[in-house]
């Protein structure tokens, strides 16, 4: 249950408690359509076919290492949220810059406990994309991969880019957006908060980003035992790391991805 709210603080002020109370509600609907300008567009960026295809790649090695939990009721939702919207071959500046300013505008009104999720969401997609480019730069100087790889290229890449401990800060950055998620899931008005603010963000012109975080909130609600499906995320992805570099504890090379749908562990776009 969410804490109890202290005084009623002038709009433009957060107040100190650690989850959001209804004045929060109150007044960040209050203020929605009187302190955001109208939807901004951006331009949008040509993906080269390399990172389309480096995108692609991943989306598919992602559900097949994680495929018995997109076939789980449990966790199915969630996953396909994650593979659909988060990780696909897609141009996302609009929505990276919509979830910025979105961000930046909610902190105004919002405790920090309560967009702790979206401050790390942000941060790790901000993250992921510097690391895929990296990637994709190393197969293109190193190996002279101007489009397709294969999995030993993908691999070399990976050590080329020698960046280990960030790999394995950003898996614990995903499995704790998951833990912070959790948490603030369980304020029961986050759901009506965002229904009644669906109409003024539409007004705006916020079509996508309203229905990014609806879809997402739905997503991440629809998991059953959320512990389990961070704890296989992080242990999956670690151990995949780990094969590659070459640490103890690593996947088996008999299934260097561990594939879960029963079918051939090697993965690869037609």
């Amino acid at each position: 249950m969410a804490t109890q709210t202290g005084p009623v603080t002038e709009a433009g002020e957060k107040s100190e408690h650690q989850l959001p109370g209804m004045h929060d509600a109150v007044r960040l609907l209050t203020n929605l359509r009187a302190s955001m300008a109208h939807h901004e567009l951006v331009e949008g960026k040509q993906l080269s076919p390399l990172i389309a295809y480096l995108s692609a790649w991943q989306s598919m090695r992602l559900s097949r290492t994680h495929a018995d939990m997109l076939a789980d009721p449990r966790f199915s939702l969630g996953c396909r949220f994650f593979l659909d919207d988060i990780y696909a071959p897609k141009d996302f500046s609009q929505r990276d810059y919509d979830g910025h300013r979105i961000y930046n505008f909610m902190n105004r009104f919002l405790p920090e406990a309560t967009l702790a999720p979206l401050a790390m969401a942000l941060e790790v997609n901000s993250l992921t994309q510097q690391l895929d480019l990296a990637l994709a730069e190393a197969m293109r100087t190193h190996l002279g991969v101007e489009d397709r790889f294969d999995r030993a290229q993908y691999e070399e890449a990976y050590r080329l880019c020698d960046n280990y401990d960030v790999r394995r800060r950003q898996i614990r950055l995903i499995v704790t957006v998951g833990q912070q998620l959790e948490r603030v899931r369980r304020v029961p008005f986050i759901q009506a908060t965002l229904r009644l603010a669906r109409r003024p963000a539409q007004q705006l012109g916020w079509y996508e980003m309203q229905d990014f975080l609806e879809r997402g909130y739905h997503a991440w609600k629809s998991i059953r035992e959320p512990e389990i499906f961070l704890a296989n995320i992080g242990e999956r992805e670690m151990a995949i790391l780990d094969r590659i570099y070459g640490m103890p504890g690593g996947a088996p090379e008999a299934n260097p991805f561990l594939v879960s749908d029963g079918g051939q562990p090697e993965i690869v776009l037609i």
